[in-house]
């Protein structure tokens, strides 16, 4: 029987322009859907698992155009809430080379950020449930989805279900210091935390030495003492950091650090020069590979691999989806980067 997990954020309308185009000269915006969570549910049903997407999505033809989106990726949507006024929109516009991708969100007042307590059975949802994750994202948005991320955490500890959040900071939801005082009681319930290079600074202060974001200057030692630090203060069983050298808006490397709490171990993974087709949503497809490769029972170094090859795949699709299988995953993770045509 297939391991389930359950994944509760917000779903946007995703409006991106055409052909690398900026918004002042587009006319024409392309679009689909994607959020934190949902991709996360998308990933981790591709894999086989039995993946649960719970949100609250507008009573309207938009609303419903979402779940068919959701449904078509083989994502249980039968625990989402309708009603609220609208769903969240963010435009994309995607950069190139020395231009960095731009995104504009229009989300206030969306169902999801209005939702309330009477909305989610959280017992209910998480029967049956192995894993839950959440991003910090989703308690961004309102007060009371800050109160819900916390209600779902504290249910879920007390069902022995494994909890991972990724950080997922966000500069244009909420402050730095808000960040902390609400992403440090969540993270009390977690189990494994998923960071970037700069959320651990961002959300708790927890600063890489070494390390040059902007540059493109990562240290393993850096961020080594960065998931000792988060261990050391919210007790987690596993760190996962995504290491991202940006060189470009086109090209990057990308890997990845795992720290096992348990036996104080770290496992590094392969890192990957990758030239970027879409990496809106590639952390959250390093955290569907992380998730099913846990679950799955790989050793640690087969997890973060697994990962972070899932994560290289991603960032050659369009959209925020990582629709890619196992056994492509795997044959990356084997050494096949050569992008030959299979036939």
């Amino acid at each position: 029987m297939a391991k389930k997990v359950v994944t509760f954020g917000e779903i946007m309308l995703r409006l991106q322009t055409y052909n690398h185009e900026r918004f002042i000269q587009a006319r024409g915006l392309e679009a689909t859907y994607g959020g934190g969570e949902a991709n996360v549910s998308v990933s981790c049903a591709n894999y086989g698992l039995d993946a649960s997407f719970v949100t609250k999505l507008p009573a309207n033809p938009i609303g419903d155009a979402c779940l068919a989106e959701l449904r078509k990726h083989n994502v249980d949507t039968s625990k989402i809430a309708r009603g609220g006024e609208r769903l969240g929109i963010y435009y994309c516009e995607k950069g190139a080379s020395q231009r960095p991708s731009n995104v504009v969100y229009d989300r206030a007042h969306s169902s999801i950020s209005t939702a309330t307590a009477d909305d989610f059975n959280w017992k209910e949802i998480f029967d049956g449930a192995d894993w839950f994750h959440f991003t910090g994202i989703t308690p961004a948005l309102s007060d009371g989805c800050a109160d819900l991320c916390l209600e779902a955490c504290k249910t879920a500890k007390e069902m022995g279900v494994k909890i991972s959040c990724d950080l997922n900071f966000r500069k244009k939801l909420w402050t730095s210091e808000k960040a902390g005082q609400v992403m440090g009681k969540l993270m009390e319930y977690v189990d494994v935390c998923i960071a970037n290079e700069e959320d651990a600074e961002k959300v708790f202060g927890i600063h890489a030495s070494n390390t040059d974001v902007t540059g493109g200057k990562i240290s393993d030692e850096g961020y080594k003492d960065v998931a000792k630090q988060l261990v050391s203060r919210f007790g987690c069983e596993y760190v996962a950091i995504t290491l991202r050298e940006s060189i470009s808006a086109s090209e990057n490397d990308w890997s990845a650090l795992l720290y096992d709490a348990k036996s104080d171990s770290f496992h590094k993974s392969k890192k990957y020069h990758m030239t970027i087709i879409d990496r809106v949503g590639g952390g959250d497809s390093f955290g569907g590979g992380l998730i099913y490769s846990l679950l799955e029972g790989y050793s640690n170094d087969d997890a973060i691999n697994f990962a972070v090859a899932a994560s290289c795949l991603k960032h050659t699709i369009e959209g925020d989806m990582n629709l890619v299988t196992v056994a492509e995953v795997k044959n990356l993770m084997g050494g096949d980067g050569s992008g030959r045509v299979q036939r």
